[in-house]
């Protein structure tokens, strides 16, 4: 007797051998691709035919392979329609990746917009936001809906700030509220903001914030847990390996968890009834991509605020040009603390040259590394048994030249560039001749060691210092590696710990008293505050040519002052620079708002970002030539008032066993803000033009870019 044969499940249909027999799904059959290739001149969505095996599974969002120009790509389905207004054939969708729809229409609507304000490709922007794909991660079982605490937060955090409770009324009641808000010395911002998150879900929103690191996210996601639960909050970040990272943002796609919180990528997040986009410290550089097109963080959100309707919150220690900005256009409300309660909670300040009483004391003060007052802060940290933070804008130890008497930068006196010694091997020192052929002293000057300029390469024998007159010269080591040194045999008996700049990143700084020596962004957090902070060499971070150097160098000062604790529990800061400069006044009245006005104004009058849109054109002559011509030109309807700005030669980007890259150069286009989106389409245009013709040089255009030198 035979038994039975088990019942198995029915097949699914399989597509016919023959393409010739594929026939056309009955309902909706076209559907609307946008392939995986990043060209310009392809940047648009292409129709293509669903069959009818294909027709249950092909929904926008999902992932499909079809063959365009001859060969089989990938590319996401963005939605089905009835017709095309394609007159010939339309070739067909081979397959469907997987069944999954990763690509929701306001995320795809997003990439759209981001793509178009900075003249970049759909495809780019769409590989940025939605990770590759993970096929065991799919096939398990969907992460269920974490049960959370919706019950209103703790409000008295915020009760320092005037406007603090309007922000978390807003949130709760589901109300679009735009703010900046610079947090106060010393406060607990990982606190602050997942009581923000969790008032914006009491009103059945969801919540992400963006934050620069892993540090941060750590942090943050420790205080959001804390408030809402573990399972309530997600953290989006690259470390996470692919496996993981998809799991997670599977889990945020189908309604799992709503409040994110991660690094830039995190701002595509693909979240539902979005109530909360919020950014920490939005001036850092993290929070730029640096791939094609290069968006920023801050950015991306203000876009996906204005086509959702959530609430932006821009929050940092300090203030950007850009936070100013939209604070002046009243798009933003500043979410400040008063006067009183700001020099309650801040640190004493001190700056060197401040009074005269300071450099009777202390004569050598402006020409000291570390002079007489920032030792007695530091002893006066120690013996209370508080940690200090010493911060310092190098790694390891870095040679430059300095005048011997007032360490004032040594520059070139015929471009003002700074003054180094010639590599071996160089051109300078074989030569003793610049770039242009000018030579300084004498032909045999720089080959005999002496210092040239690193910008014209002029030898320059014969230095005079512009601030106190003198000739001499002297080589300074300056570093985290070399002042740990040096710091380890003036405070014998005290722990000296290093972090960043080549050591591992402390995310503590531990308790009792110790010497942190921290690059800047790596500062360990003080469980109890640090009892004093020594920000060395100011002059290094406030000389390098670049258009926010003043913000960036404020930014970081604030960051490691906001760890000390007030100035009535003895909380010292100790700035090594010349009180004189604006940056320096900013850092001491602690006035971030008032520094980032007078950068805005200062920008509004040479004509740079954010006062005006900009765009960065970098490649070789020609090809930096072509491109900005046909921007220009008239025929093409330019943008409305566009401006060049030179081109002017750059050295290449240093990827180490690359070829010699030739010439490169870097041409600026300046438009005024209502024509930013004419700028990014023409410049989009120009693109598409050249890869048209299959041009092969590579030119890389950034809009807005965050270096200006």
């Amino acid at each position: 007797m035979s038994t039975p044969a088990p019942r198995t499940a029915p097949r699914a249909r399989r597509a016919p051998r023959d393409r010739g027999e594929w026939k056309p799904a009955a309902v909706l059959p076209v559907a609307r691709v946008v392939v995986d290739v990043p060209l310009p001149h392809l940047d648009r969505p292409f129709d293509y035919r669903v069959p009818t095996h294909l027709d249950e599974a092909a929904v926008p969002g999902v992932r499909i392979r079809v063959r365009f120009a001859g060969r089989m790509v990938d590319g996401f389905l963005l939605e089905r329609a009835e017709d095309s207004a394609h007159g010939g054939k339309l070739a067909w969708v081979d397959k469907v990746v997987s069944a999954e729809p990763v690509l929701t229409a306001e995320v795809a609507g997003l990439a759209r917009a981001v793509a178009d304000r900075y003249g970049g490709v759909l495809a780019d922007v769409l590989r940025l936001a939605v990770p590759a794909r993970h096929a065991r991660v799919e096939s398990e079982k969907p992460r269920d809906r974490a049960d959370e605490d919706v019950s209103a937060p703790d409000r008295s955090g915020w009760a320092a700030y005037p406007r603090g409770a309007a922000l978390l009324d807003a949130l709760a009641g589901g109300r679009a509220a735009h703010a900046v808000w610079q947090a106060l010395p010393g406060e607990d911002w990982p606190v602050r903001l997942a009581e923000a998150a969790a008032a914006t879900r009491t009103a059945g929103r969801s919540a992400l914030v963006v934050v620069p690191d892993q540090r941060d996210v750590d942090r943050l996601h420790t205080a959001c847990a804390a408030l809402l639960g573990d399972d309530a909050v997600v953290a989006l970040t690259a470390e996470l390996g692919p496996a993981e990272r998809y799991r997670r943002w599977l889990a945020v796609r189908r309604g799992g968890v709503r409040v994110v919180v991660g690094t830039r990528s995190a701002a595509f997040a693909p979240l539902g009834e979005l109530g909360l986009l919020a950014v920490w410290d939005d001036g850092d550089d993290s929070h730029v991509e640096p791939r094609a097109p290069y968006p920023q963080v801050r950015d991306v959100l203000v876009l996906r605020a204005h086509r959702e309707g959530a609430a932006v919150l821009v929050a940092g220690f300090a203030r950007t040009a850009e936070a100013q900005m939209l604070v002046d256009a009243r798009w933003a409300s500043p979410v400040v603390a008063d006067r009183a309660t700001v020099r309650e909670r801040a640190p004493r300040v001190t700056a060197i040259g401040e009074s005269d009483t300071q450099l009777v004391r202390d004569p050598a003060a402006r020409a000291a590394r570390i002079p007489g007052v920032a030792f007695e802060a530091a002893r006066a940290a120690v013996a209370a048994d508080r940690p200090v933070l010493v911060q310092v804008p190098r790694s390891g130890y870095l040679p430059f030249l300095a005048c011997a008497t007032c360490r004032d930068a040594a520059r070139c006196r015929h471009c003002a560039g700074p003054l180094g010694l010639p590599r071996p091997g160089s051109a300078a020192s074989r030569t003793g001749a610049g770039p242009s052929g000018a030579r300084g002293g004498g032909p045999d000057d720089a080959a005999a060691g002496l210092p040239a300029c690193r910008w014209c390469g002029r030898a320059e024998p014969g230095f005079r210092c512009g601030q106190c007159g003198s000739r001499r010269l002297r080589a300074g080591v300056i570093g985290a590696g070399r002042t740990a040194e040096e710091l380890g045999r003036a405070f014998p008996g005290v722990p000296v710990r290093t972090s960043g700049g080549g050591a591992p990143v402390l995310d503590e700084a531990g308790e009792g008293p110790a010497l942190v020596v921290a690059t800047p962004g790596a500062e360990p957090v003080a469980a109890g505050g640090y009892g004093a902070a020594l920000l060395l060499d100011g002059w290094a971070m406030l000389a390098r040519p670049d258009l926010r150097v003043a913000e960036e160098t404020l930014r970081r000062w604030f960051a490691a002052a906001a760890g000390v604790v007030p100035h009535a529990e003895g909380g010292r800061v100790v700035v090594v620079a010349d009180s004189a400069i604006p940056t320096v006044q900013a850092l001491v009245r602690w006035d971030p708002a008032g520094h980032a006005e007078s950068e805005l104004a200062a920008r509004a009058e040479v004509g740079f970002p954010p006062a005006v849109r900009m765009a960065a054109v970098e490649g070789p002559p020609d090809a930096v030539a072509e491109l900005c011509d046909a921007v220009l030109d008239p025929d093409r309807y330019p943008p409305d008032g566009v401006e060049l700005l030179g081109p002017v030669e750059i050295d290449p980007p240093e990827r180490p066993g690359a070829a010699d890259p030739g010439i490169r150069e870097r041409a600026l286009l300046r438009v005024p803000r209502p024509a930013g989106r004419r700028l990014a389409a023409a410049l989009h245009d120009a693109q598409a033009l050249r890869t048209a013709r299959k041009a092969t040089e590579t030119v890389r255009v950034r809009l807005d870019p965050q270096e200006i030198d």
